[in-house]
């Protein structure tokens, strides 16, 4: 890999040069903004080798001398660890130590010199960003440097998988309802149709779904144009199955290449006020577009992040069949753990297995996160062939999971001790349950925000004086993807506020390198609680369904409070998983839900 990715390299500072082109920015992601691109997109990945098959967060700067990868840090030890020998050094993106990639940018070229982007894979606003600190510092920029088309002849073509609906009675709202509660959104910003860029918006919009474009989501590759009068996909259309076709044929949706979007936006009469996302279009197509511009769009992803009831209703029988995947999982783990034959890779694929064994699950919802011991502490740590850790001896497992079901999208993580863990592993799990709980319980006025929440669940582990420095929670979709927005739970300040109908992600962590790591983590749905004379009140149900292991739990710090909460959810999650267990997996799970005490209480 070494030598390959210096090849790599050097192909593409001579690219560089034959370009005029003195700094290149190389993006991570696709035109779409996806968290998780096709692998015709991760040049990146392929230029520097810092990659996974979950993807990597990851934005690189070639000059004639550096060659850098800013990452934050979820995945600073991996990175250290791929780019060694690359000829790419690894850039802090957040943390006390962190560099803005920007300011960077500007301190190291010379005026004069020219930065380059492909504006196919950069947003309007991080386009923008990097334009104005170039001109402001007198560098030339240009958005038209698709470096991966001079120096990558090997690279996938876009994937091609067949389209599918899904269900209407699952979802709860059709085609039609949508189209018009998204026109009301985009009048409302004072635009008279939208260009959507982003695969989880048009997802949701047209009911339509698609197995491996992206892996782990069900979206597919296409934008969608929307007016008054003509609602356009752009679509590689040998994907569009006749069972799809009927679908849009029925919604007045017409179906156009997907490459002739760039000349559709530039023939747009001047007339038309075409709503644009900035965080989600890229530069390369507002380039093209030949209409008024107007840059907003928060309303339609808000639309899409509220879960109508009967959403919400099918996401707890997503929960449920998830539960009977991970009983007998952990059930599994805890049998065979003695014999020291487990590893992490191979637990991999038992929990895929027994998830995809019922059929209304499509996929996993992401690469299995699964850590044994200092493995752990990687928080987006992925097993492979040369990393696989066996699990033996006495420590902690880290397995963070979830599934793609018809009936909504799943994620949970639970830290398990095989063997005797030692009394600073049960301290640090309590202390992180202790805020994981701290968040379920919260209530809040109407109107909040993530980040005025942020703080519940740190605060037992920074009064320990340790930190994690990942969000706490992040919006989860319906059948889609696994990371949504607009909502989420973090320190950065995020404007959107939690909503009914939301679901988000609660999952503080503690990450000890070389030793472990522990996360623990539920989805929570944002309901209305009660109104009283100062407004309206919510609060969060939990939705997953699965015990925590009590053998690590230090019951001498919890308040009473704690363990009343721990109990009720436990006899929960016995109620409704129990009926669909046989009797064995009844029996384990009734141990693992039995009642916990407080010497204190």
């Amino acid at each position: 890999m070494e030598k390959v990715n210096k090849e790599y390299l050097a192909r593409l500072r001579k690219a560089m040069k034959e370009h005029g082109i003195d700094a290149v920015v190389i993006s991570g992601t696709d035109p779409h903004q996806s968290e998780l691109p096709p692998m015709h997109w991760r040049g990146r990945e392929w230029l520097t080798g810092f990659a996974s098959e979950n993807g990597t967060n990851g934005t690189a700067v070639v000059t004639d001398k550096d060659a850098l990868v800013w990452t934050d840090s979820r995945y600073f030890i991996q990175a250290q660890q791929q780019l060694a020998g690359t000829g790419f050094s690894m850039m802090k993106e957040d943390g006390p130590d962190a560099t803005d990639l920007i300011d960077w940018l500007v301190e190291h070229i010379d005026a004069g010199k020219t930065v380059g982007i492909d504006g196919m894979t950069f947003s309007v606003s991080y386009a923008q960003r990097i334009e104005q600190e170039c001109n402001d510092n007198g560098i030339k920029f240009n958005s038209d440097f698709p470096q991966f088309d001079y120096i990558y002849p090997e690279r996938p073509g876009r994937p091609l998988n067949p389209l599918f609906v899904h269900d209407e009675k699952i979802v709860g709202q059709d085609v039609d309802s949508k189209m018009g509660d998204l026109m009301t959104e985009v009048k409302a910003e004072l635009a008279n149709s939208v260009l959507i860029s982003s695969l989880d918006d048009i997802a949701w919009a047209t009911n339509v779904r698609a197995t491996n474009d992206i892996l782990y989501s069900p979206i597919f590759v296409s934008y969608l144009y929307v007016d008054d009068s003509r609602r356009i996909l752009f679509v590689d259309v040998e994907k569009v199955t006749e069972e799809v076709k009927k679908h849009l044929d029925k919604y007045h949706i017409e179906v156009k290449p997907y490459d002739s979007v760039l000349e559709f936006v530039s023939t747009l009469p001047k007339v038309n006020r075409l709503l644009l996302d900035p965080a989600k279009t890229a530069r390369g197509v507002y380039d093209k577009v030949g209409c008024t511009t107007v840059f907003g769009g928060a309303g339609v992803a808000r639309l899409k992040s509220i879960k109508n009831s009967t959403m919400l209703q099918n996401i707890d029988i997503a929960m449920e069949k998830d539960g009977v995947a991970l009983v007998k999982f952990f059930k599994y783990v805890e049998e065979k753990a003695p014999s020291g034959k487990l590893t992490e890779v191979g637990l991999g694929k038992i929990l895929r297995d027994l998830r995809l064994a019922d059929p209304s699950c499509v996929d996993e919802s992401f690469h299995p996160i699964i850590g044994w011991n200092a493995h752990g502490a990687i928080v987006h740590y992925e097993a492979t062939a040369e990393t696989d850790f066996t699990i033996e001896g006495d420590g902690l497992l880290l397995v963070d999971s979830g599934g793609q079901y018809t009936f909504g999208t799943t994620d949970i993580t639970r830290t398990v001790a095989i063997g005797n863990p030692t009394d600073e592993m049960k301290h640090d799990f309590t202390i992180v349950l202790k805020g994981h709980i701290a968040l379920a319980c919260a209530k809040f006025p109407e109107g909040t925000r993530g980040a005025q929440l942020d703080v519940l669940a740190r605060q037992f582990i920074w009064a320990d004086g340790k930190a994690y420095y990942h969000g706490t929670g992040h919006g989860v979709g319906f059948f889609i993807n696994c990371h949504e927005g607009p909502q989420n739970i973090r320190l950065n300040e995020n404007p959107a506020r939690l909503e009914p109908g939301m679901v988000t992600s609660d999952e503080p962590g503690l990450y000890i390198e070389d030793k472990y790591g522990i996360r623990t983590e539920n989805l929570i749905a944002v309901e209305k609680w009660k109104t009283t004379d100062f407004g309206e009140f919510f609060r969060f149900k939990t939705l997953t369904l699965f015990p925590y292991d009590k053998t690590l739990i230090e019951t001498s710090i919890l308040s009473q409070q704690e363990v009343d909460w721990i109990n009720d959810y436990h006899r929960k999650v016995y109620a409704r998983l129990a009926p669909l267990l046989n009797e064995e997996e009844k029996t384990w799970l009734a141990q693992k839900t039995s009642p916990i005490s407080s010497p204190n209480c």
